[in-house]
């Protein structure tokens, strides 16, 4: 229905129009290349229409290249709202509130670390736990929650397990205002008590990465980088204290919309006023998660840099945090709307915030350069390291990809790749060490599955989303 409508409006931009479907407020801009637009789901393109139909919403939805179907608002997907007349969907931040991705820098090489990839791989898997509801060695009391609410990130940096500078290079600083504990609710802390620095299990993943491209010479110099370095990549989120937020506060927005008068075209977006009390106190459940995915990756990358330290025989402290992102959140952001600088809620599920240079929110050395945008690839091919740039606040709401986007299902990847071990001993043949909780991990996430991430920031480069700095390819991956 809604691909017909579809409207060219630049080289990678389009548009579905307001006026395409009956309850649409704003049109809904789609960022792909010509060659993209037959891989991307109808189901995809009508929910980011639904959401135009919000209340409240602002300006614009919009799809980023690596645009797939899920949950309400698709992966990839960005939607805004007024705050005071309208609306925060649950569904439009997802299951995994605050999956996120950071990287951290090392001073080892890719010679160094090609040479124990073995090794490094079989020390990872102990020193990062992954799988389906594993559990971790951090078992957390009502005080450790008490403060993860407060602190974020800061709470695993007061416990020895990191440094201060480690706060100061993740986005809003690792930790949410406004989070608090009580509206998370005891579910949640109990699902979440022995999680604290795991992975999880899907597309989440550790890996170890090699500087093989830089684009921007000037920008990678400020950031640390060069050529054949060495880097560590986290992708994970908030694991089932997250998940346990959303399925109950999805549940208290069906009832809600009932309460306040609102339909939707699709219930998965479920929302309520924001300044309504189910809306204020799933923001607050909301950020509490938050802080407690930005307090696991810190306790992730910790464990590693505590690793690497003793294999490579060097000082934790020269391994130190690059950036950290999140990419499934809501967030109040002030942005440009009708010629006028204003508070809106920005709701990002699968898109990474990309800020420009001199952004008040960023830090001084990003204030130069524009904020890192960490876009991972596939287990079998690259990684990209991106910057920031003033038009994202204009076209997105200071946003960009997220990473490559799946293609194939995750039946459809297992039925093709016969094997997790096939997968793993093509992996190995060209160099790169993969070890996963279970071979059908390895199966459902094999390479082939995912769309080719060059092309997904091609675009995103192309629209003057973010810049390109660097490129990464893979040495060890390890899945949860």
């Amino acid at each position: 229905m809604y691909r017909n409508k579809l409207r060219r409006t630049g080289e990678v931009s389009w548009e579905i129009p307001a006026d395409s479907t009956r309850g649409m407020l704003v049109p809904a801009k789609i960022f792909a290349s010509e060659e993209m637009l037959p891989s991307i789901d109808d189901s995809a393109l009508t929910q980011i229409s639904n959401a135009a139909t919000l209340p409240g919403v602002v300006l614009h939805t919009v799809a980023m290249p690596d645009i797939h179907s899920g949950y309400g608002l698709p992966i990839g997907g960005v939607m805004a709202t007024d705050p005071v007349t309208g609306v925060v969907s649950p569904g439009a931040a997802g299951y995994d509130i605050n999956c996120g991705v950071r990287i951290m820098r090392t001073p080892i090489n890719f010679a160094q670390a090609s040479a124990v990839r073995g090794t490094l791989a079989e020390r990872l898997m102990t020193a990062v736990p992954g799988g389906v509801g594993r559990g971790g060695v951090h078992e957390l009391e009502h005080d450790d929650y008490r403060n993860i609410a407060e602190h974020g990130a800061g709470w695993a940096v007061n416990k020895g397990l990191g440094f201060k500078d480690d706060l100061a290079n993740c986005e809003s600083n690792g930790r949410l205002e406004g989070a608090e504990l009580k509206h998370a609710g005891n579910h949640a802390m109990k699902r979440g008590r022995d999680q604290m620095g795991t992975l999880g299990s899907g597309n989440h993943f550790c890996e170890i990465q090699h500087v093989d491209e830089i684009y921007d010479q000037e920008v990678a110099d400020k950031w640390g980088l060069s050529k054949g370095q060495i880097l560590v990549m986290i992708h994970t989120g908030s694991r089932g204290f997250g998940h346990q937020v959303a399925t109950e506060y999805l549940e208290t927005m069906e009832h809600a919309m009932k309460k306040y008068g609102i339909t939707v075209p699709d219930r998965e977006l479920a929302c309520a006023p924001m300044e309504s009390e189910e809306g204020r106190e799933y923001l607050s459940a909301m950020r509490t998660a938050a802080n407690y995915a930005w307090a696991n990756r810190q306790v992730i990358m910790h464990s590693v840099r505590t690793a690497l330290a003793d294999i490579f025989h060097i000082e934790p402290e020269s391994m130190r945090l690059l950036y950290d992102v999140a990419h499934n959140i809501i967030k109040i952001e002030r942005h440009l709307v009708n010629g006028k600088q204003t508070n809106i809620l920005v709701h990002r599920k699968g898109a990474t915030r990309s800020f420009p240079a001199g952004n008040p929110e960023l830090a001084d050395v990003f204030k130069e350069t524009g904020q890192p945008v960490l876009v991972p690839g596939d287990m079998g091919r690259m990684s990209f390291l991106l910057a920031g740039s003033a038009k994202s606040m204009d076209e997105s709401f200071g946003s960009s990809c997220h990473g490559a986007g799946r293609r194939l299902s995750r039946h459809q990847a297992l039925k093709q790749a016969g094997s997790g071990k096939k997968i793993q001993e093509g992996l190995s043949a060209r160099g790169i060490e993969v070890r996963a909780a279970g071979r059908q991990t390895l199966a459902e996430e094999m390479p082939d599955a995912y769309k080719d991430v060059s092309q997904v920031v091609d675009v995103v480069a192309t629209a003057g989303l973010a810049k390109m700095v660097a490129r990464m390819r893979p040495v060890v991956v390890i899945k949860g």
